[in-house]
């Protein structure tokens, strides 16, 4: 059901819209305001899929409308309609938000294909809306504690920017899930996040993953192939592990910083590229520097904002919620039913020395939830949790 508002001040043009909307399709319903004041104050009370605004009308214009309404409901698709003196106007108020315009008298064609293809622009923005707040659920951080609190905190302030952020916390500790808020909170999250485990790629073939290769440039090159520079343009490159990169591909990422451009192996063509970029580590890269194992002119272009991932152990108060979390998060995913956690599990669980961190949480929840009881116990936790 689409709830469709037309908002006309001359009656028989009223009439004439809500008959051709309503006979084009039932699942429309169409409510009618005579003016602009009525029609502002029929959207502030309901919540409508498209609204069609006369532009000339008494007591509020049609452009006073859109204005309004754009503060309390942005996503809301409006459709002007136009007498003849007033296209360069309804011209304007597209470049203000406005969907799309009609002119009197209504071309049938015209006017149905217009509303059609709003709603659905409607449908596919609410849709979006929907699926990132599926996608942001995927990489929430869960905690209260003082040192998360910050860390979101911090991530609300340096997202919307550009800044670089190095990311740092022992294994497990959800360095990741830093990087993936940074990203959706950030104006790039139209654009691709594109990960490289750098700890994972053998060194020697590290440089053509960041940058690609031309065909023929090594044994294996059998055509070009882009790297991940270029797949992240627009977006967001997270190189985790950084402190395992080589240095002949640090000297590459650096250029890349300097330059905002790189080369592909083999070529010495220059390619523009336009990434933000976020790195993560779990090695003390100062002390990686003192030892020659990492440039420390990367790192000073890398660490503009510092981001540090506390061990679990040192949250442990986050740890009940961790577990609220993981425990429907698993459930859902394999299709069984809730169980609880005993007061004395949870204690219990709060003590142990979580050397794997947030990883070996989960871990132990889900192991506690297929071997335990129908409500976990302190007992199940002293025969399943240990290592």
């Amino acid at each position: 059901m689409a709830k469709i508002l037309v908002i006309e001040d001359e009656a028989a043009i009223r009439r004439v819209l809500v008959k051709i909307l309503s006979e084009e399709n039932k699942a429309y319903e169409v409510e009618e305001a005579s003016d602009g004041l009525e029609g502002m104050e029929t959207i502030k009370k309901n919540d409508f899929d498209l609204v069609l605004c006369d532009i000339k009308m008494p007591k509020m214009d049609g452009v006073e409308v859109l204005e309004a309404a754009r503060k309390i409901k942005p996503e809301l698709p409006f459709v002007m309609i136009s007498g003849h003196g007033d296209i360069e106007t309804a011209v304007n108020t597209m470049r203000m938000g406005a969907y799309d315009y009609i002119s009197k008298p209504p071309d049938l064609n015209r006017l149905l294909n217009t509303v059609r293809n709003a709603l659905d622009k409607k449908q596919l923005v609410v849709e979006n809306k929907l699926l990132k707040k599926k996608v942001g659920k995927n990489y929430e951080m869960i905690g209260e504690s003082k040192s998360i609190s910050m860390i979101k905190e911090m991530i609300d302030k340096v997202a919307p920017t550009d800044a670089r952020v190095m990311i740092t916390g022992p294994n497990g500790t959800g360095k990741e899930l830093v990087a993936h808020w940074l990203h959706q909170k950030s104006e790039r999250s139209k654009g691709p996040m594109i990960e490289v485990n750098c700890a994972a790629i053998p060194s020697e073939l590290i440089e053509s993953e960041l940058f690609g290769h031309v065909k023929g440039a090594f044994t294996s090159a059998v055509k070009d192939r882009a790297g991940k520079f270029e797949t992240a343009n627009g977006g967001t490159i997270f190189l985790d592990e950084i402190g395992d990169m080589s240095l002949s591909a640090q000297a590459k990422v650096l250029r890349a910083l300097q330059e905002n451009k790189i080369s592909r192996v083999g070529s010495d063509k220059d390619i523009k590229v336009d990434v933000r970029v976020v790195a993560a580590t779990n090695k003390d890269l100062k002390k990686e520097i003192e030892d020659g194992k990492f440039r420390e002119d990367l790192y000073h272009r890398l660490a503009v904002i510092l981001i540090n991932v506390p061990a679990l152990n040192d949250r442990r108060e986050d740890i009940p919620l961790l577990i609220e979390y993981f425990t429907e998060k698993i459930a859902k995913e394999q299709g069984t039913a809730l169980k609880n956690f005993s007061d004395k599990a949870i204690k219990q669980l709060q003590e142990y020395d979580w050397t794997g961190n947030v990883r070996e949480l989960r871990n132990v929840v889900e192991r506690l939830l297929i071997l335990g009881g129908k409500e976990v116990s302190e007992e199940d936790v002293k025969l399943f949790a240990s290592k």
